[in-house]
């Protein structure tokens, strides 16, 4: 068997085990400097749309040339999964990507499971998994992978499922079979998310400002919320799905997931606006075991309860 068969051979055990592990979609691209998207990153900082998340500028490098963080790689296999739930409702609403357990450790639980199967077969196969955390331009890497392409509100819509996808990616020492980029804008003339977003966090097309982003503010935002943003918040204590709710992909292609560690649960999707409020720490510490809530702590949450709420005014 010759070594472009191997590859070939090696690139289908690979789409189809993904397959089987549960994720939607996934593509595979060559490991290499993105020029393009890098400066578009640059740009970006340059701005200071990043807000107070610095560790976007400080390893902006190897978020630029995946070869500074990874020398050795040769290959990115991105991977998505379908987590949607419906969209979020009351007076105050979780985003429904938190409904379920973290998608860090769940994502994470199934690419090493991956690498494990392919290193069965080729022990000499390194590779690197990263679930969002990462030095890694996940979206870029899924475009380039063919998965979607990145819409006017900056998040990747898979002709499937919509934009209401996890991504995550495995980076291979090793060459494969690598898919075309998804070159098409489907999102056409559309600016639906644009007009919806109640902060305007969404300046231009593809291009967002964190610091007026809800989700950046109710999720990474420490200390107190400017005035401007206190009123804005629209009933969201952790995250916000308006920009993908409006969308017209999200509106007609949703599926519900399959995948049941990102079911809801009913304490935090049925929770009344009293029960949010009289929620005490050892309360929150239960709802929110082993989700991805737990990233704000308990403090931060209350503080968007409260505000919501009219308490912090």
């Amino acid at each position: 068997m010759d070594s472009s068969q191997t590859r070939t051979d090696l690139t289908r055990f690979i789409k189809n085990q993904a397959f089987f592990l549960g994720f939607n979609c996934v593509g595979i691209a060559q490991a290499e400097q993105m020029e393009v998207e890098g400066n578009h990153l640059q740009i970006w900082l340059d701005l200071r749309y990043h807000a107070t998340m610095d560790w976007m500028q400080s390893r902006a490098g190897e978020r630029k040339d995946i070869l500074m963080y990874i020398p050795e790689a040769k290959s990115v296999v991105s991977l998505a999964m379908n987590y949607f739930h419906g969209s979020a409702k009351g007076a105050l609403k979780v985003s429904n990507y938190a409904w379920g357990d973290d998608y860090h450790e769940v994502l994470k639980g199934k690419i090493f499971r991956l690498l494990a199967d392919i290193q069965e077969i080729h022990p000499d196969i390194g590779g690197l998994v990263c679930v969002d955390t990462s030095p890694v331009m996940e979206k870029a890497w899924a475009r380039h992978a063919g998965i979607g392409w990145i819409g006017k509100h900056t998040n990747v819509i898979t002709r499937d499922y919509g934009s209401w996808v996890f991504l995550g990616e495995l980076i291979l020492d090793h060459e494969l079979d690598y898919d075309r980029p998804f070159d098409k804008d489907l999102c056409g003339s559309c600016t639906a998310c644009l007009k919806a977003c109640p902060t305007g966090a969404i300046v231009d097309e593809y291009i967002v400002d964190a610091n007026r982003c809800i989700s950046y503010v109710t999720i990474e935002h420490r200390g107190d919320l400017a005035d401007e943003m206190i009123h804005q918040l629209n009933g969201w204590i952790y995250g916000c799905d308006i920009c993908q709710e409006v969308c017209p992909w999200n509106i007609k292609f949703a599926k519900r997931s399959s995948e049941s560690q990102f079911a809801p649960r009913g304490e935090i999707v049925d929770r009344t606006p009293d029960q949010w409020q009289d929620m005490r720490e050892d309360d929150y510490r239960r709802i929110f075991r082993k989700s991805a809530v737990k990233r704000v702590k308990f403090e931060r949450l209350k503080r968007n309860i409260e505000v919501n709420s009219g308490i912090g005014n």
